[in-house]
């Protein structure tokens, strides 16, 4: 039986300009709860965050909410959420974000998202967690970030030793199938 039990989602709090995004946020929200998975995310009830999580309890999911004192009212924070944490600041969000979840998984998003998505990243790098990260490259949005990242690792500034472990999904049904089988893999090693 798989470990993961809450999945934190980095995502944009906006809906960008692309439809496809929102419905994929929307698709996961279903996924997660289908598969009994709680969602824990940024709180915010505007955008793909909104989207993702309403999805989420639409479909009979858990949803833990954790969102600083100055966004509460920036960024609408979800108040159906049956679990919301307002902190003192972005430190705090991140450090709740990452005591609640089993795995992180990057949605299409904006520098938030994508500052949560590399902390992660290094986190992993420097052997702080084995928890899985993966990106969800959907229609291509996080491809320029995957260039720099082989481009990073071609200079030679991602020491042998120090690789970046991600997963990349391209499609929003792959991500949980993914999540589990890298943490069967973790397990075993461990």
């Amino acid at each position: 039986m798989s470990s993961i039990r809450n999945v934190c989602v980095y995502c944009g709090s906006s809906d960008g300009n692309d439809a496809r995004f929102g419905e994929a946020a929307e698709a996961l929200g279903r996924i997660l709860a289908e598969e009994g998975i709680g969602l824990v995310y940024g709180g915010g009830g505007d955008g793909l965050m909104g989207r993702l999580a309403r999805s989420t309890l639409a479909s009979g999911g858990y949803v833990t909410g954790i969102i600083p004192n100055f966004l509460v009212r920036k960024e609408h924070a979800l108040t159906a959420a049956q679990e919301m944490l307002v902190v003192d600041d972005m430190h705090q969000r991140k450090q709740a974000m990452f005591d609640r979840a089993d795995a992180f998984v990057a949605l299409p998003g904006g520098v938030g998202t994508l500052e949560e998505l590399v902390e992660q990243m290094t986190w992993a790098q420097l052997d702080r967690h084995t928890k899985p990260v993966l990106v969800a490259n959907l229609h291509g949005f996080w491809r320029p970030l995957l260039a720099l990242f082989a481009h990073m690792n071609g200079e030679g500034f991602i020491r042998r030793g120090f690789e970046l472990r991600y997963l990349v999904a391209e499609k929003i049904e792959d991500i949980v199938p993914m999540l589990r089988s890298a943490e069967r893999k973790a397990a075993i090693a461990r």
